[in-house]
């Protein structure tokens, strides 16, 4: 399977965005790729601010039934492609991902922890649940996300081979790092890739933007990750595609032959001391 992360910058412009995805998608087409994964917020972009002194203004919120997502269906066509917008559902709005071909929709997420500042814009999802698609089964997380290991857990849990991460992670606004690269943020974002990726055994394919949104300044790192937290292709900071080709289901099934970590796992001894029914009473 070739599979590929995209580090890209997406804004307000519902119609530059579809532009852009047309051109990525067809790129990705003429090398082969599968399953291509975009960024968080990929039409109408993020937020400007965590802070509550957003002077962007919020991203378009859009329906499950948009027009704009259909097109991107239409153009995706046999490929498997991820992407996030802010969904409008139920009088309430969502960072929300779709998985989606030329035939439908095949998975969605809402993104469930959520940073300081972005609840004044989204409302919290409350699961993580994979899904299955014409290239094996698939979870996806959105950038915050990524920093608990309980959410890359309860995917592969429920069956994901391959892990799509849809990310607008930003550089650090306290600690701002002159180059990115040497910002504690973007050691952050590699360091959750290839540990999620290792931890679960399995396919992590991180998306992220580039570029800037009012104070926010994005990583890009765009990656794909095997199934040992090796990185196998890699954008860096700009924009680009990181592409990688790979025998999913062997290359997992190899990496859990001798340790399986969710074979292996012992979940009585992780509850609380006080909980647990191995502490004695006193």
């Amino acid at each position: 399977m070739r599979v590929a992360a995209v580090a890209a910058h997406f804004g307000r412009d519902l119609d530059q965005c579809l532009a852009k995805i047309d051109t990525i998608v067809a790129a990705a087409r003429s090398q082969g790729v599968e399953l291509l994964v975009f960024p968080d917020a990929t039409l109408g972009g993020y937020l400007g601010d965590l802070g509550g002194r957003d002077a962007t203004g919020l991203p378009p919120a859009l329906a499950e039934d948009s027009p704009e997502i259909a097109r991107v269906a239409a153009v995706a066509g046999d490929m498997v492609v991820c992407l996030g917008y802010r969904e409008a559902a139920d009088g309430a709005h969502h960072n929300s991902a779709v998985c989606l071909t030329g035939d439908g929709v095949l998975g969605r997420h809402r993104k469930v922890h959520q940073p300081v500042g972005e609840s004044t814009a989204y409302r919290a999802g409350d699961r993580f649940a994979a899904f299955d698609t014409p290239l094996g089964r698939i979870g996806m997380l959105i950038d915050y996300d990524k920093t608990f290991p309980e959410a890359a857990r309860a995917l592969a849990g429920d069956g994901a081979h391959v892990v799509a991460c849809l990310s607008a992670w930003p550089a650090s606004l306290t600690h701002r790092a002159p180059r990115l690269v040497q910002d504690r943020q973007s050691r952050l974002f590699d360091l959750y890739d290839c540990a999620r990726a290792a931890e679960n055994q399995v396919v992590w394919v991180s998306a992220n933007q580039t570029g800037a949104m009012g104070r926010l300044r994005f990583l890009g790192q765009a990656k794909v990750v095997g199934p040992g937290g090796d990185v196998l292709a890699r954008t860096w900071a700009k924009a680009g595609l990181a592409l990688a080709s790979l025998d999913v289901a062997a290359e997992v099934s190899r990496a859990r032959l001798v340790l399986s970590h969710l074979a292996e796992r012992r979940p009585e001894a992780y509850l609380p001391a006080s909980t647990s029914p191995l502490r004695s009473s006193p």
